[in-house]
């Protein structure tokens, strides 16, 4: 009896001096593949299988030498929260996402360096489905994490909205999380109500999935993709690993049982 995964979100961060060299080797192995569009899991074929494997092999190249941090977070629909105001409810993505970014990474664990140095950080975000005022409200909490973050001589030194149309990373990314998704929610379980067998394009994103889920495994041995991975009994790991997933439950939630997978069936 599964959960249903109502939202996910994802980040990758990026030494500032590694992106121009990172997003040229994504570019030039998309031109030599001829993907000369958007890539993204939801045009994941079985003609473009071969290629969509080549690309998020290279992808998982650069995070396991330690040139990208890639963080996965998502939320069950079974778990309702508490006690939320109606200004809460509205407002329940940009909140999570606003928690997503402060803690996802650990940021408040990644200055490392000798005393007086400053460790700055500027983010860019995709294209969020939210409104201009809780576009607004979330760039603002942000920045008042930076009171916190000060205190350790880390900085967000800037908001800056993209469109992963043209970003490369994001779009890696976003085949990332699409294969978490689709993994998460049985989608590699469908099948064609009149032929009783799944379609071609279902199960070339299950072989995708597969190669996604190795390379994970070669980084996080035991890699479990549906629970909060392990800090190993180190709070510093949550900036430090390459590759993490956090399975997001507040605390001031309760398991409604008539959200789940089966009971929705």
């Amino acid at each position: 009896m599964g959960n249903i995964i109502a939202i996910f979100m994802d980040g990758a961060l990026i030494n500032l001096s590694n992106i121009n060299n990172i997003e040229k080797a994504l570019n030039d192995k998309k031109r030599q593949l001829n993907l000369n569009g958007e890539i993204k899991w939801t045009k994941v074929t079985d003609n473009y299988l071969d290629k969509y494997i080549e690309i998020i092999n290279l992808f998982f190249e650069l995070i396991k030498k330690g040139k990208i941090k890639i963080r996965i977070m998502f939320a069950q629909n079974a778990f309702v929260t508490d006690g939320l105001t109606k200004e809460q409810t509205e407002n329940e993505y940009s909140i999570l996402y606003y928690f997503f970014l402060k803690e996802a990474f650990g940021l408040k664990y990644s200055n490392s360096l000798p005393y007086n140095q400053k460790v700055n950080f500027s983010f860019y975000l995709d294209d969020l489905p939210c409104s201009k005022e809780q576009k607004d409200s979330l760039k603002r909490s942000i920045m008042k994490f930076n009171y916190e973050l000060r205190q350790n001589n880390i900085e967000i030194t800037e908001i800056v909205e993209i469109d992963s149309k043209k970003h490369v990373i994001q779009q890696c990314l976003d085949i990332i999380l699409g294969s978490m998704n689709f993994k998460l929610n049985d989608l590699d379980k469908i099948k064609d109500l009149k032929t009783g067998k799944r379609s071609r394009r279902t199960i070339a994103k299950e072989k995708l999935y597969k190669v996604i889920n190795k390379n994970i495994r070669c980084i996080r041995k035991g890699f479990n993709v549906g629970i909060s991975t392990s800090n190993d009994n180190d709070i510093t790991n949550i900036w430090k690993h390459e590759y993490r997933h956090w399975n997001f439950i507040s605390k001031y939630s309760h398991f409604d049982k008539s959200l789940t997978k089966k009971n929705k069936k």
